[in-house]
């Protein structure tokens, strides 16, 4: 009797969990749905850069020279032809003193020969001789005072100085940059785009920037321009993006851009995660379906649908991996689903 009573409660129990199992394979599963909803698409292509002036330009000093003045620092605003640094010109000066004697010389010597080749004494190749050395003393005065204005740096453009290197009594070699300026234009964007993404990316397209010196803000800008030669070691080409001329950006700050390549105002979109590998789960009835359906931009929280849904299709979100087709469901309210099948 007591064996009996032993076999009938194991048969219980295995009945149970059979019944469990079943009931886990075949009963209804929670599964939270959407649908799809009209919104706008954008599709872009995302690429990372740095701030930088459209034009920039050194400033340095065509003659090795002391520096004795500086008249101007970084951020400073200035004129075409403001004169910005002064570099020892006493060395210069010398020379400007003597050729002048030269040149009072010459102008002396040159006015005698003429005196005498017009009085019938003197020889017309004495004359053009005193020409000539005239000639040769005026040009070699012209030469070194343009050299003197030379030891003082003036801006070429109406701009801003944007770095300064050197301090008073340094001695600067020739051609080496004591001034960078900015001017003539806002500032832009420079970012380097995938090999593969450049065929969609045209000059006018607008720009999305974010910048952490901006932590929440997007600002605006234009693709001005694209590099025709690409870089063939990273796989990229360099697009310039414009910036307004009221931007915040500073030069040299980081920025991560998206260039709006494609807007689509009546798209059909789900929740990012709605679709894997090209298909999307499906409420028909209370049961579940699986169909294909071709995706077109997506972005952090969203996916658009080109083709396989409608806007009254009810679309599993974030579908378990442990749905099977034609399985039964209950639709829960969104954010209540509890973990598990």
């Amino acid at each position: 009797m007591r064996k009996w009573i032993v076999r009938s409660l194991v048969a219980a129990a295995l009945i149970a969990v059979a019944g469990g199992v079943l009931w886990w394979r075949t009963g209804p599963v929670a599964v939270e749905v959407a649908s799809p909803r009209i919104g706008p698409a954008v599709e872009a292509v995302y690429a990372s850069g740095t701030v930088e002036p459209t034009v920039m330009m050194p400033i340095a000093p065509k003659l090795s020279g002391r520096l004795v003045q500086m008249l101007v620092d970084e951020s400073a605003s200035v004129t075409k032809g403001q004169k910005l640094a002064v570099f020892d010109n006493e060395e210069m000066a010398q020379s400007v003193r003597e050729w002048e004697a030269r040149v009072r010389f010459s102008q002396s010597q040159y006015d005698r020969a003429a005196e005498l080749f017009g009085r019938g004494v003197g020889t017309g190749v004495a004359r053009d001789s005193a020409r000539n050395d005239l000639e040769t003393a005026k040009a070699s005065l012209a030469r070194v005072r343009k050299q003197m204005s030379e030891m003082a740096l003036t801006a070429p453009e109406t701009g801003t100085i944007i770095r300064r290197d050197g301090e008073v009594g340094q001695v600067f070699p020739a051609g080496e940059a004591l001034f960078w300026m900015s001017c003539c234009a806002p500032l832009r964007v420079s970012v380097e785009v995938d090999e593969e993404d450049i065929p969609r990316v045209k000059p006018g397209q607008q720009a999305l920037i974010r910048s952490e010196a901006f932590p929440g803000k997007v600002l605006d800008g234009k693709v001005s321009e694209i590099t025709p030669k690409g870089d063939p070691v990273a796989r990229s080409f360099r697009v310039r993006i414009g910036l307004p001329e009221d931007t915040p950006l500073l030069i040299g700050m980081t920025a991560d851009t998206n260039i709006v390549t494609a807007t689509r105002q009546n798209a059909l979109l789900l929740p990012a995660g709605s679709v894997n590998d090209g298909k999307a789960w499906v409420v028909r009835g209370d049961k579940l379906a699986q169909i294909p359906v071709t995706t077109g931009a997506s972005g952090a929280d969203w996916v658009e649908v080109t083709k396989g849904l409608t806007r009254k299709d009810k679309v599993v979100v974030n579908p378990a991996d442990t749905l099977r087709e034609g399985r039964r469901v209950t639709i829960t309210v969104p954010g209540t689903k509890k973990s598990g099948p």
